[in-house]
């Protein structure tokens, strides 16, 4: 972990992939790639079933059947919900603001 001493916001180093647990086409989880992309952070896509009864290993994973979900390796964070994922992704790896 560092810290930006312009900002005092701390940034983590990502050292291992992220998993993203996503649909195709889904416009909230192409929201997420697009910050992770943004802020060059690794990550690896797991897509799911379309069927929101079928997704059972997002349910395990993170207590919800929605995607967008990650998990990160990095600080032990599993998360859902696409605007709590960039806000968490821009405190996390970014300078603390949300670009979106």
């Amino acid at each position: 972990m560092s810290t930006d001493a312009a900002s005092g916001t701390a940034s983590v180093e990502a050292s291992e992939p992220l998993t993203l647990y996503r649909l195709q086409a889904c416009p909230f989880c192409e929201r997420v790639v697009r910050r992770l992309d943004e802020l060059g952070v690794d990550y690896e896509s797991r897509f799911v079933e379309p069927l929101h009864s079928e997704r059972d290993v997002v349910k395990r994973i993170s207590g919800k059947r929605t995607v967008p979900a990650i998990v990160d390796p990095n600080t032990g964070v599993t998360m859902s919900e696409s605007a709590n994922i960039v806000a968490y992704l821009d405190g996390t790896y970014g300078d603390g603001e949300d670009a979106a």
